[in-house]
């Protein structure tokens, strides 16, 4: 594996894909900590100190969790990315939707060029949602007391000292503004670089708040009376991290293959045909749509709570439920998955539609008929495997609950955001999906892969790059624009101090 990461180097495109990609994360996650015009960011710097010193005890909740997972901190931040890429995110899985409901969107799907059409439907969709949500974030910027992912901010002075119509028109647009960036980045990084972009940037967003669940974590377990049951349960937790990591890639790269076997045919003088092949099912079909799902189908409560029952104990009692991450949060969510998986993989997956894709071919599965017994053969099994991976992704979901029972961590702790949930699953499904596309790189000019044996599942088809990698005059001039913004930020920071 380490001559793999050393072989990288050696490709020059590989080498100038990676260096591309590398050089717009840097944009993102400088982007992120750039406030909004307006807005007095020493409030924001004076309350982020204050739950620093919090440490491990200080609760983020269930909806500040998803929230941080799409936009790396930046709304926490008040940021140019404040809403990070979840506008796309939501347009994406509303198109999806749409496809699989809607009989036009779904020929035009199988239309050459008609995934270009979706696509730029889907931008569309993006910035009118990015419309609607900059608008909520800059009028609660006003009233910072009823932000749920910035409680206690209005302690340390007003966030917006001078909020007008301008302001508020201003902000929206810099909010969208900085969505549509975002997404152009996902684009480019997907075309030039290595990796899906718009998932490399969530992946990355998540990775940014691992430095400070490690520091909680080391201050929490160092520190207090009774120190040898602390160290016991951090060598507990760091064994169960990789035990969870090494069962979600276990999970992840699981599927069932079906025996596909194609009727011997003759073209002139050439036989094509009589060979097997296999049609893949993945155990975890529904990838992490499910957890999504009902993670935004929670978000919604709370937030109705806050606007139309405040200020009753009830309606407080159970927004802390839900928003801060409590029980029936984890018990509502993991129920929500297991549905939403089975209601995911019946959109998504069309046994009628590969069974008559397969009968066209002349292939048919050994034992069953071709036609409608092979789309109910394929129906029972995805049903089968489905019931699997939507138990799979409840465990997942509650984990964090369970965990923080065990050494007596609120749920929605920074320190147990790793051990579970959304994060957890994209970042091991981004991981693996460019690690593939990698080796792919790697096993096309001769060189071994990251594993000499058991290759990585689906290593021939991960090359989806359409366009040519970034120039060298291009990178040059991007990582010296990057080294110039690095210098200005530092040079700040110390004048500040």
């Amino acid at each position: 594996m380490i001559s793999a990461f050393a072989n990288t180097w050696k490709i020059p495109e590989l080498r100038d894909r990676i260096l591309f990609t590398l050089a717009l994360i840097v944009i993102v996650r400088l982007g992120i900590h750039v406030t909004l015009p307006g807005v007095d960011a020493t409030v924001i710097k004076a309350w982020l100190d204050d739950l620093q010193k919090q440490g491990a005890n200080s609760p983020t909740g269930g909806i500040t969790a998803l929230l941080t997972v799409f936009s790396g901190g930046g709304l926490q931040n008040a940021g140019i990315f404040a809403l990070g890429i979840m506008p796309y995110i939501s347009a994406s899985i509303v198109v999806q939707l749409m496809t699989a409901i809607v009989p036009k969107l779904s020929r035009l799907a199988r239309e050459d060029g008609g995934r270009q059409k979706i696509t730029q439907y889907t931008r569309y969709i993006t910035i009118g949602i990015a419309l609607v949500q900059g608008f909520f974030v800059a009028k609660s910027l006003t009233s910072p007391g009823s932000i749920p992912y910035m409680a206690g901010v209005e302690k340390f002075g007003t966030l917006v000292p001078h909020a007008t119509m301008t302001w508020m028109a201003l902000t929206v647009l810099t909010i969208v503004a900085g969505t549509v960036l975002l997404m152009w980045i996902g684009d480019q990084m997907t075309d030039k670089g290595i990796g899906n972009g718009i998932s490399i940037i969530i992946t990355v967003n998540i990775i940014s708040s691992l430095p400070g669940a490690l520091i909680q974590a080391w201050k929490y377990f160092t520190t207090g009376d009774n120190q040898g049951f602390h160290s016991l349960m951090m060598v507990v937790m760091i064994v169960l991290l990789l035990v969870v990591i090494a069962a979600t890639i276990s999970i992840t790269q699981a599927q069932r293959r079906i025996a596909v076997q194609y009727a011997k045919r003759n073209v002139g003088r050439k036989q094509f045909g009589g060979q097997t092949q296999y049609l893949p099912l993945k155990v975890n079909y529904a990838g992490v749509m499910p957890i999504i799902f009902a993670s935004a189908v929670l978000s919604l409560p709370p937030m109705m709570l806050q606007w139309f029952f405040s200020g009753k104990a009830w309606s407080a009692k159970l927004y802390g439920e839900l928003a801060g991450g409590g029980t029936w949060y984890y018990v509502l969510g993991g129920i929500g998955i297991f549905l939403f998986s089975y209601f995911w993989v019946a959109m998504m997956f069309q046994p009628s539609q590969i069974a008559e894709d397969l009968k066209r071919n002349g292939g048919y599965v050994p034992g069953v008929r071709p036609g409608k017994p092979t789309a109910d053969f394929l129906d029972f099994t995805m049903t089968r495997l489905t019931f699997a991976g939507a138990i799979f992704l409840t465990i997942i979901f509650i984990l964090p609950l369970m965990v923080g029972k065990i050494v007596n961590l609120p749920p929605g702790s920074l320190v147990l955001h790793f051990f579970g949930g959304t994060s957890l699953l994209i970042m091991v499904g981004v991981i693996l999906d460019v690690m593939r596309q990698v080796e792919t790189h790697l096993l096309q000019k001769h060189y071994d892969g990251f594993l000499r044996k058991g290759k990585l599942k689906g290593r021939y088809d991960r090359l989806t790059q359409t366009g040519a990698g970034a120039s060298r005059t291009a990178l040059v001039y991007l990582w010296v624009i990057i080294a110039i913004l690095i210098i200005f930020g530092i040079t700040a920071f110390i004048y500040k101090r």
